[in-house]
């Protein structure tokens, strides 16, 4: 009987020991950065675009930013997007942004990995694959709502946006390239996602003519 008990008492307590850890892993995984409630549940973050430092000549060369906001926990991630340095032309080519996996610009743009896919689909539905944008008159300026995340396990920050030489193809290409990276071509520029002040954003937002 006593062998019963001490068993039994020892069932229950490793339950309740998984399911405190449990709850502190979803805790931890929901925890905001302090800057959320210095904005009033809101994070903002952005990342200064510049060219590779391998980049090929003759390629153009892309300054800008990006920027992002989100409310905490559940907000839509709204993207802004202010890029210049492209060539000026009748058609321009349309130009690919992505999120990849690493904030490492030690070699450029080389070294920043794969697009960020945290849970291994296919291209174009890793959460930044933002698709391609067509300049107007050598720039980039527009806005949208992105399936990737500044909170939680998923959290984009830390990793880093980059623009291609070409079109996304949106995983129609009909190649194994197509299903990785939308065969958008050669990385132009690129910049590591950080935490900011709203400033950015309040200040570019109000300039920008399209709306979500």
């Amino acid at each position: 009987m006593h062998q019963y008990w001490s068993k039994l008492i020892a069932g229950a307590s490793l339950l309740f020991v998984l399911s405190v850890s449990q709850c502190a892993s979803a805790t931890t995984d929901t925890l905001a950065p302090a800057e959320v409630w210095q904005n009033n549940g809101t994070l903002y973050a952005a990342c200064k675009m510049k060219p590779s430092s391998t980049l090929a000549e003759g390629l153009p060369k892309v300054y800008g930013q990006v920027l992002f906001r989100q409310d905490y926990p559940h907000g839509k991630l709204k993207v802004l997007l202010r890029f210049h340095g492209f060539p000026s032309e009748r058609q321009p080519e349309p130009r690919a942004v992505h999120i990849h996996q690493y904030g490492d610009l030690q070699r450029g743009c080389e070294t920043t990995g794969g697009h960020y896919n945290p849970r291994g689909v296919q291209h174009p539905n890793h959460p930044g694959d933002f698709g391609h944008f067509v300049p107007q008159q050598g720039k980039i300026n527009t806005m949208f709502e992105s399936e990737a995340t500044l909170f939680g396990s998923l959290s984009v920050l830390g990793r880093a946006v980059v623009v291609h030489e070409k079109r996304d193809d949106f995983g129609r290409g009909g190649d194994a390239g197509s299903l990785l990276h939308g065969n958008a071509g050669r990385r132009l520029g690129c910049c590591v996602i950080g935490i900011t002040s709203s400033n950015l954003w309040n200040t570019y937002s109000r300039q920008n003519r399209r709306r979500i």
